[in-house]
């Protein structure tokens, strides 16, 4: 590794309107090291390597490459001085192929038209680097999240990169694939390659980085390498002060109540013979990686799939819903994985969207009155400890993720829901929001409710669930008690081995 710096940064400032968000950054990228950019939502991340990535224009400071200063005007401008953004949020072409997308902006060419036969070939190569057993003529409309986020990462190192920017680029890939993106990350910093890896898990912080920058408010507030600093040195860089993992401090202790969820033998498509019960007070974890069904298995529940045999009791009644509508009718709350397209009204307020479900309740006649839904919110907003206004008049979509998810929370609170099925629960949220939003279904728990945490996030099940089902290719094939609980249990009976 050497520790020629490709990219330096200095004083880097950005303001949207009278919003200043960031104060003066500097950070220096060596060839043939990994960097990993952390904070907390909001702090500034995405907006400073969109500035890198050309995308937006810095108010003041100056970047340069391998010592030249430079401007990066446009995207491809930034692309041709050799970085690629990996970005969170995936921007391919569904209707085209896997090759055509992994070849995007840098179609090879013949005689003036597209080389198909070099484009195949240099997709191929790309997804052969990762591992990764795809079609190169497949549609990118036909493959799971997972593969779709390969391919954007095939894209982005299939050219002559010399920095990579990953944004949280384990998101949706199972253990196996995760292993397989660090062994080719290891592989391109070997090749001198600078890399700035984005994360909110500290796991994999210190697993490949060598340095760690954090930024909180738009200022640097720690630079150091990863050898200087743990874990709690970092949390305390990002959120401001020392945040306590507390998830021992809720048992659970069953009292012999009816269970508020029962099912035996629930299949589909997707999961087969799944028995599973939560009782008031309970907080379950199904944990499984992609392909699991364990996403499938918690829509079903909603009445958001369907399954073909087997019995699910609500209270002791049997029920099966071909609507959420019904689900919700007997009291069943649902946070989807992806808040931004199933969950939000994203231009609608944040009282508007805790208030969604319960408008007919609300309504006086056909209309709800913007009062009442502000009322409405202002009973939930400091239990759960929502940042935003309190009579929660701003746009939903200006809250972080971690806020937004709180507000969904709400709504199934507001909507009187005693079970809840929280898929993938904090994903895109920082570690401060995870521990506010772990605390929030502890009270929840202890005031009675019954929650399912379906996630392929372990820490949501460590951290928060009182016991643990683990689900592989659709079958549960382990059962923990809280005392069982431990990454290292979670992702060995998923198949997946010590966590990488």
């Amino acid at each position: 590794m050497t520790e020629q710096s490709f990219l330096s940064v200095r004083g880097i400032r950005k303001s949207f309107g009278p919003v200043k968000v960031l104060h003066g950054v500097d950070l220096d990228l060596p060839r043939g090291s990994v960097t990993a950019l952390l904070g907390e939502n909001g702090a500034g991340k995405s907006t400073f390597v969109r500035i890198l990535a050309g995308d937006h224009q810095p108010d003041a400071g100056t970047i340069a490459i391998e010592g030249v200063e430079t401007s990066f005007r446009t995207v491809v401008q930034s692309r041709d001085a050799g970085i690629r953004l990996i970005a969170q949020e995936i921007a391919d072409a569904p209707t085209l192929s896997v090759a055509e997308n992994i070849a995007l902006g840098a179609l090879p060419s013949r005689f003036g038209f597209v080389d198909r036969h070099a484009m195949r070939e240099v997709a191929r190569k790309a997804l052969d680097a990762l591992g990764a057993d795809i079609a190169v003529d497949a549609p990118v409309s036909s493959l799971r999240l997972g593969e779709r986020q390969i391919i954007e990462i095939a894209r982005a190192t299939a050219g002559a990169s010399q920095c990579l920017i990953f944004d949280e680029p384990t998101a949706a890939l199972s253990d196996a694939e995760t292993r397989r993106l660090f062994t080719l990350i290891k592989r391109m910093q070997e090749a001198g390659v600078a890399i700035l890896y984005i994360t909110h898990r500290l796991d994999e912080v210190f697993a490949i980085a060598d340095r760690v920058c954090v930024l909180r408010d738009g200022k640097v507030s720690l630079n150091a390498a990863i050898a200087e600093v743990d874990q709690a040195q970092v949390v305390t860089a990002m959120v401001g002060h020392a945040v306590a993992s507390d998830h021992y401090r809720y048992e659970f202790v069953s009292k012999g109540a009816d269970p508020l969820l029962e099912v035996a033998q629930l299949g589909s498509e997707h999961f087969e013979d799944v028995d599973l019960t939560v009782e008031p007070g309970e907080i379950v974890g199904l944990y499984g990686k992609i392909g699991s069904g364990v996403p499938e298995f918690a829509a079903a529940l909603f009445g958001a799939g369907q399954f073909d045999s087997g019995t699910l009791r609500l209270g002791g009644e049997a029920v099966k819903f071909g609507h959420p509508a019904e689900a919700i009718a007997k009291g069943i709350g649902y946070l989807p994985a992806d808040r931004a397209s199933e969950g939000l009204l994203r231009t609608r307020t944040v009282a508007e969207n805790l208030a969604a479900p319960s408008w007919t309740r609300l309504a006086n006649g056909p209309f709800v009155a913007p009062g009442i839904e502000a009322n409405t919110f202002k009973k939930w907003h400091s239990v759960l400890k929502v940042r935003s206004r309190p009579d929660g008049s701003e746009q939903i979509s200006t809250l972080s993720g971690g806020n937004q998810q709180k507000v969904l929370l709400g709504r199934w609170l507001e909507a009187g829901s005693k079970l809840l099925v929280l898929v993938e629960p904090t994903r895109g949220v920082d570690v401060g929001a995870r521990q506010e939003i772990y605390a929030v279904l502890r009270d929840l728990a202890q005031q009675g409710h019954g929650i399912l945490i379906a996630s392929s996030d372990y820490e949501d099940i460590t951290e928060a669930a009182t016991s643990a089902a683990v689900m592989v290719r659709g079958r549960v094939v382990a059962h923990l008690t809280q005392d069982q609980i431990s990454t290292e249990r979670l992702t060995q009976a998923a198949g997946g081995g010590a966590h990488a």
